[in-house]
């Protein structure tokens, strides 16, 4: 059998470093937009032409052999100087262009960033978003996202991260559930009510406050709270407050168009809710020398669409 080309090979190989980054033919494919069997078989021409097992296969998962691995961690510095080097040509170009994909917080995105997206693509139509809407932390550059939104407190240190905007969070009601069960003056009334909340680790959930008064900055009071009902997607929680349910505590972004409807109202507006979630919002992406135009030109836009936060 006559040894085939190296030349003839650089697709299988690019395609052989997806598939351990991605664990699975399934995702592989998707990632490049070709099909499973496409990519089986790009990776059993690779494997004929280096007469060595590079993918062992079983029925739930695979792994690349010492060679397949070798041949992975060879080739990725070359082919990230590649994608790289034609990001920056494609870039001469007047306008963005290209396919953007985006991961991003669900129900920050839902309520906030999907209008934001479409008055970008009105702007740059040669742009194309792939929006994944994800609560999880995704690894960005294994998953081949662009560009995350974060609503965190502290970004990762190996990635490069814009602020997009301040946010607060803030305890609501309605003005109904309020007339019947009482406004509570201090945090420690709270106790007294049924309070919706965010689920984290802690056995007793618990709400920290500090006074909003310049005079009483510093000074913090740590409140353990209970409710019927517990939710890890602030719209869920927005949506249980709006029928009356009880109290809750929410990112701004949540309650912003309600608390200007009028359909919910602060509770213990002299007192600032402190630890619950994040107080910024970011972009976030893995460091490179070269920013893309269209990822620099989308957080330019997010950033002054964003700019005076959520505040009402």
């Amino acid at each position: 059998m006559k040894e085939q080309k190296i030349n003839t090979l650089w697709t299988h190989l690019h395609w052989l470093s997806v598939l351990a980054q991605q664990g699975s033919y399934t995702a592989a494919a998707a990632r490049l937009g070709v099909s499973k069997a496409a990519m089986s078989q790009r990776i059993a021409e690779l494997e004929r032409a280096a007469k060595v097992t590079l993918v062992q296969r079983t029925t739930r998962s695979l792994r690349l052999t010492e060679a397949g691995q070798r041949l992975v961690d060879e080739t990725r510095a070359s082919f990230e100087q590649i994608e790289q080097s034609f990001a920056q040509v494609r870039d001469l170009a007047e306008q963005p262009s290209g396919l953007l994909r985006v991961t991003a917080p669900v129900a920050l995105a839902r309520q906030q960033l999907v209008p934001l997206f479409a008055a970008f693509l009105q702007d740059f139509p040669d742009v194309r978003i792939e929006l994944d809407l994800s609560d999880r932390l995704s690894a960005l550059t294994t998953e081949g996202y662009d560009l995350a939104i974060r609503h965190t407190a502290r970004p990762p240190d190996t990635h490069v991260a814009w602020v997009l905007c301040a946010t607060e969070s803030v305890l609501v009601a309605t003005p109904a559930y309020l007339r019947e069960h009482g406004q509570p003056a201090t945090p420690a009334e709270l106790q007294a009510h049924n309070c919706l909340h965010y689920p984290r680790s802690q056995d007793t959930p618990a709400w920290t406050f500090e006074p909003q008064s310049p005079l009483e900055a510093g000074e913090r009071i740590t409140v353990p709270v209970s409710g019927n009902f517990a939710a890890n997607n602030s719209e869920a929680l927005r949506e249980a407050a709006l029928t009356g349910a009880g109290i809750a505590l929410l990112p701004d972004f949540s309650a912003q168009t309600e608390l200007r409807k009028g359909h919910l109202v602060r509770v213990l507006p002299g007192w600032k809710p402190v630890g619950a979630f994040a107080e910024n919002i970011y972009a976030i992406r893995p460091y490179a020398p070269h920013v893309p135009r269209s990822v620099a030109a989308l957080v330019a836009h997010l950033r002054s669409s964003l700019e005076g936060g959520f505040g009402v």
